[in-house]
């Protein structure tokens, strides 16, 4: 029987991630790990620890309680040097702490696992439980290591972690019975599922030949991205992140019970209405979701249909999947849409979704199936305003009337070919209401990772809209490029700095 795998050999595999710059030197040295990994338990924490993930509920360790355990650990290491079936054994205890004495418990657990680790470990251990690793190994460069080292075929084993929601149920399979156990991974109702996501549009034209020469244009409405699931009388609601807000959306539960089928899988988006009828501010809406209030104000328009009456359906084309939403729903409760074929059909639709208060158009393929998980050409998003989703790298203080608040965010695009890495691209303060300075003064001082001045640097883990009016290249910052009047339309706490648009993005569209 193989020794059980010390957390330290997943730690410099993570450190070794860190200090690569190309993509594939990255996979390689994560697939080494992989294939010297035997056991299946320890290859599946092994890839959910590289992903970011803890493989189990929230512990309840926030960042003052995790800060705390570091202080009591002593300096040196006492005790056997923890493995990876011992790190999950904590976690597990943390998960089952409650009651009275809660946070006491977890910091003792906490100090009795970082008691026995070295300080790159604890590095680790503390990242991981606080979601803020930053190795780079994110869920596809995970994946595409993962398909090398089980010799599976790559799309197949992305589509099975994508359709089950569990890269460890999937890793556990494939390395017990081999590669053909992927095909009973399917789409299940209640088991929240990736959703398919856009690309950004460029001419018209050309956004038009790449689909086809037809396509749909669907209205692009400014509200929270769901995804709702029954299965008989069991309801679960799902956000773009997988996150479960089915407690906090009766009325999402109620609508779907009330359809007249046993089981179903719905993408839509959830939106508010203000009492003239137009639609909510994103940012009043988002606000709404996170205090426990959505149920005031909201209504939902759903877009597509991944499974009914127990068939999948991710896999027929659009028109097909379009067509039984439309069977299935009333007018109301589905986003308008309409066949173009030219850019002036395209201009019309927009033109249409804009005087409705709605942000923009999706241009859809009409012959493409459902890709879960992937931002892929067959979906493009079309904007009145352009904007991308930058992460912020650091603030600084403000003066005159925005004295004592954190303003001129500094912003960062994602590096493509180390997600985990942010490039600066720009500053701006345009944008920022009272209220989200007062956010921004709260939120990113916990962040801080360094003060010079005036400046407070961050670490990278909030997203922003911002809307600009073009890309220059510029000498000014280390991404090369610069946007041109630059503003913040919103916060993202819906997305995560993996979500952010690109360097590489940002470059092709520079004059």
């Amino acid at each position: 029987m193989a020794e059980p795998a010390l957390l330290l050999t997943v730690v410099e595999t993570w450190r070794d991630v860190r200090a690569a710059r190309a993509r594939l030197e990255k996979r390689d040295r994560l697939a080494r790990l992989f294939a010297s990994l035997p056991a299946p338990e320890d290859l599946r924490l092994a890839a959910l620890y590289l992903s970011g993930e803890l493989g189990r509920p929230p512990l309840g360790v926030g960042g003052a309680l995790a800060g705390e355990a570091l202080a009591a650990t002593p300096p040196g290491t006492a005790g056997p040097p923890p493995t990876l079936q011992d790190v999950d054994a904590t976690f597990a205890a943390l998960g089952q702490v409650a009651g009275a004495g809660a946070n006491a418990r977890r910091a003792e657990l906490l100090v009795g696992l970082l008691t026995r680790a070295t300080p790159p470990e604890r590095e680790f251990v503390v990242g991981l439980v606080l979601g803020e690793l930053r190795q780079g190994a994110l869920g596809s460069l995970v994946l595409d290591a993962l398909a090398r080292a089980l010799e599976a075929p790559g799309p197949a084993l992305r589509r099975a972690v994508m359709l089950s929601g569990s890269l460890g149920d999937v890793v556990l399979a494939v390395r017990r019975e081999g590669h053909q156990a992927l095909d009973r991974f399917q789409l299940t109702p209640l088991v929240p599922v990736e959703p398919m996501l856009a690309s950004t549009a460029g001419a018209l034209d050309e956004a038009l030949t790449a689909l086809g020469g037809a396509a749909a244009a669907e209205w692009k409405l400014d509200g929270i991205r769901v995804q709702v699931h029954r299965k008989g009388d069991d309801v679960r609601v799902f956000t773009r992140s997988l996150r479960d807000v089915t407690d906090g959306t009766a009325g999402l539960v109620a609508l779907a019970r009330a359809l007249p089928v046993d089981s179903v899988v719905l993408d839509g988006e959830a939106v508010g209405h203000v009492d003239e009828g137009g639609p909510l501010a994103f940012q009043d809406l988002m606000s709404r979701f996170q205090t426990g209030d959505a149920e005031s104000g909201l209504g939902v328009r759903f877009f597509d249909v991944l499974s009914l009456e127990g068939a999948p359906f991710v896999d027929r084309p659009d028109r097909e999947r379009r067509a039984a939403l439309e069977d299935l729903l009333p007018s109301g409760l589905v986003i308008p849409r309409r066949l173009v074929t030219d850019p002036a059909g395209v201009q019309a639709a927009l033109d249409e979704a804009l005087a409705h208060g709605h942000e923009g158009l999706v241009l859809k393929a009409l012959d493409a199936p459902y890709a879960a998980g992937r931002r892929g050409a067959n979906w493009r998003k079309l904007k009145l305003a352009t904007t991308v989703d930058l992460v912020i790298l650091g603030a600084e203080w403000g003066h005159g009337r925005r004295s004592g608040w954190l303003s001129n965010l500094h912003l960062g695009a994602r590096d493509p070919d180390d997600p985990g890495r942010f490039v600066m691209v720009g500053k701006t303060f345009k944008g920022l209401t009272d209220a989200m300075l007062r956010e921004l003064t709260e939120a990113l001082p916990p962040l801080a990772t360094e003060q010079t001045g005036h400046v407070v640097l961050v670490r990278p883990e909030r997203v922003v809209e911002i809307a600009f009016e073009g890309v220059q290249r510029s000498s000014r910052y280390p991404g090369g490029v610069a946007l041109r009047f630059a503003r913040v339309k919103r916060f993202r706490p819906d997305k995560r700095p993996a979500d952010a648009t690109t360097l590489d993005a940002l470059r092709a569209s520079a004059g």
